[in-house]
């Protein structure tokens, strides 16, 4: 090669590099900037939860001197606990949400077993059904639930927040797309050895489908300790059952809307879950890749 083609050479490839850094580069500024709309609103509620609401010269919309507190502070988490007692409510969503979660994986698990890996007439049909319930709110099964609820004799009681909750048509989905990611001949083979088909979804599907089973506990997580509608409504005629999602409303009223409470109320919802998913998230990620895959 011509000293002239490898000095060419070397110029195509600097330029290839800088379109490729520029490429890398544009990337990251764009995660960035999203990553920044994202969790702006945390920061924003965090910075307020923690701010000295008896300094002088406090206000939270004097952005973005709002962002960085010149007084620091933890009462107002404190004032929140002991004033609204909300260990009480605490206690309260991690029962309700423990209750959900279970029974939801329980639920999805027997159900999406046969969906997924038996033969009968009218399973694709079944399926189909279930997954059409997708598009239709939640909502408008609130007033027969109630009824229902009111019949039983479980309004105001846990299992009336629970119960009515724990089929759920993106579980059973996620869960056949599991069980049919997993190779027939290892079913096959337990049969051979003489397991039912109880045993088989014991022993071989369930193992290995806990990367999706903990994505669809974790989605369940988050979704029942944020909700409200539901829960204020069948538990309406028992306030002392009431989860954190629903208390936290109560500090508007009781302190006369105290932004810096609510700020630390709010805090005191997302932890929880915040902590939950960071500990989960292999697990997490890698249900949804199953899923996708399946």
């Amino acid at each position: 090669m011509s000293p002239v083609q490898t000095q060419e050479a070397a110029r195509m490839r600097a330029k290839a590099a800088l379109r490729k850094g520029l490429r890398i580069s544009l990337s990251y500024a764009l995660m960035l900037v999203i990553l920044g709309f994202a969790i702006f609103p945390f920061l924003w509620t965090l910075a307020i939860s923690i701010t000295d609401k008896q300094a002088s010269g406090i206000s939270i919309y004097d952005f973005p001197k709002s962002l960085f507190p010149p007084a620091v502070t933890l009462g107002n988490f404190f004032e929140v606990i002991t004033k609204l007692n909300l260990g009480k409510y605490f206690l309260n969503s991690v029962i309700i949400t423990a209750l959900t979660v279970v029974g939801t994986l329980v639920v999805s698990a027997l159900a999406a077993y046969p969906l997924a890996r038996l033969q009968f007439p009218g399973r694709g049909l079944i399926f189909g059904a279930i997954v059409a319930t997708l598009v239709l709110p939640t909502e408008i099964a609130f007033i027969v639930n109630v009824l229902t609820l009111r019949d039983l004799g479980l309004l105001g009681t846990y299992a009336g927040v629970v119960l009515p909750i724990i089929a759920t048509a993106f579980g059973i989905f996620l869960m056949r797309q599991a069980y049919l990611a997993i190779p027939g001949t290892l079913m096959e083979a337990a049969r051979i050895d003489g397991a039912s088909e109880l045993q088989i979804l014991w022993r071989v599907m369930i193992p290995l489908s806990v990367p999706s089973l903990t994505a669809l506990g974790i989605f369940t997580l988050v979704g029942t300790w944020n909700a409200f509608f539901w829960p204020s409504v069948a538990l309406l005629t028992n306030d002392d059952l009431l989860p954190m999602s629903v208390a936290i409303l109560k500090l508007k009223g009781q302190f006369n809307y105290d932004v810096f409470n609510v700020a630390a109320g709010a805090m005191i919802m997302m932890i929880p879950v915040l902590v939950v998913f960071f500990l989960a998230q292999r697990f997490f990620m890698r249900g949804l890749e199953g899923a996708v895959k399946g």
